[in-house]
């Protein structure tokens, strides 16, 4: 399914958005980062961006990727992969070696009913070889899973009978590439929506899976599970809801302590629509969160039980490292937080820096 996204924060001590200028005016929906100074962002038509000091973007287009919508990306530092997302050919995987200087294109898909939605890496240390798994709608009645082989240098589909039957009208949503998510190196999750709002759960890195219902809002196009994020094995939160009408609150956020078999909601009030969720790494934030969406963002310290904060700005995506979390958006909106000292006395500020 091909919709924005929104992502949800939860931190211990409450930052400021920094606007950070981004040099393109392109719809970003991926963001990836590294370290507190190098960071990727990814958009509509074949637009990528990079920072090596946290603060500058450089933005550029993979040559003869114009038409192409680059919903996700995954840095490892100067390299970095794109997952493109659309009908047929128009998914794609690329890959460069070095800040973009060439870029390899992986895969293609060749199946006019695939589209790739989102795509996550094993192993948080980075090391290599590359580990990951791509989750694209269902094809013939069941999800396409693209695996890794050779060291990340290239892809192919897992056995779909390995995989539990989508039901009809089930689909991933390509919103912030964070329908997928994977913990160490084997255990992995993907979520859906439309007509059911499912987590599919794998224990040998992507080759089967199993499947659980959950309470998130489904049964229309526009409902379902958006995003899910995991703190460890056996902890972590999904959100979603309907994203045609995002300032309705429901059964849009919940959380699982077995791994994802079972999902219980959460009782934080104005939950809004959500189609991305994180925990803030770091030492300083093990229980925080951080959400954002198209209309909001939002702060939890204590595992959604409440929020702390919301700001009338949303993002389409975010990711966090190191007590650093970076947000993207529409207009080539760009931000960062860094977590504090001064907790609930801290304001967040946040606007477009598109230039």
């Amino acid at each position: 399914m091909r919709l924005a996204a929104v992502l949800l924060l939860s931190v211990t001590a409450l930052a400021q958005w920094q606007p950070q200028e981004s040099h393109t005016p392109e719809s970003l929906r991926g963001v990836s980062v590294f370290n507190q100074s190098m960071v990727w962002a990814s958009g509509t038509h074949g637009t990528y961006l990079f920072s090596t000091d946290g603060t500058t973007w450089t933005a550029a287009q993979v040559p003869g990727a114009e038409s192409l919508d680059f919903r996700g990306v995954k840095s490892y530092g100067f390299d970095a992969f794109l997952l493109a997302s659309g009908p047929g050919d128009k998914s794609r995987i690329y890959y460069t070696p070095y800040l973009g200087k060439h870029w390899d294109l992986q895969f293609t898909n060749s199946d006019p009913k695939g589209f790739f939605d989102c795509m996550a890496f094993f192993d948080p240390s980075f090391a290599k070889p590359l580990r990951g798994i791509i989750v694209g709608d269902p094809v013939n009645g069941r999800f396409q899973i693209l695996r890794t082989v050779n060291g990340g240098k290239t892809w192919q589909y897992s056995d779909p009978q390995k995989m539990p039957p989508a039901l009809d009208g089930e689909g991933a949503f390509a919103a912030s590439n964070t329908c997928a998510t994977t913990i160490g190196k084997k255990n992995a999750w993907f979520v859906t929506g439309g007509t059911a709002a499912r987590v599919f759960r794998s224990t040998d890195g992507g080759k089967s899976w199993k499947v659980s219902s959950t309470p998130i809002l489904h049964g229309t196009p526009s409902q379902g599970i958006f995003s899910i994020a995991f703190h460890d094995a056996r902890h972590g939160v999904i959100c979603g809801g309907d994203y045609q009408h995002p300032e309705q609150s429901g059964a849009n956020l919940a959380t699982t302590d077995d791994g994802g078999k079972t999902w219980k909601l959460v009782p934080a009030s104005q939950q809004k629509f959500f189609s991305a969720i994180a925990y803030v790494s770091g030492d300083v934030a093990s229980n925080s969160i951080v959400a954002v969406g198209s209309h909001v963002s939002g702060f939890s310290t204590d595992g959604l039980q409440s929020w702390q904060f919301f700001s009338a700005t949303g993002f389409n995506a975010a990711d966090s490292k190191m007590g650093i979390v970076y947000a993207v958006g529409s207009d080539g909106r760009i931000a960062r937080a860094q977590l504090g000292t001064c907790g609930l006395a801290c304001v967040m500020r946040v606007e477009s820096k598109a230039q």
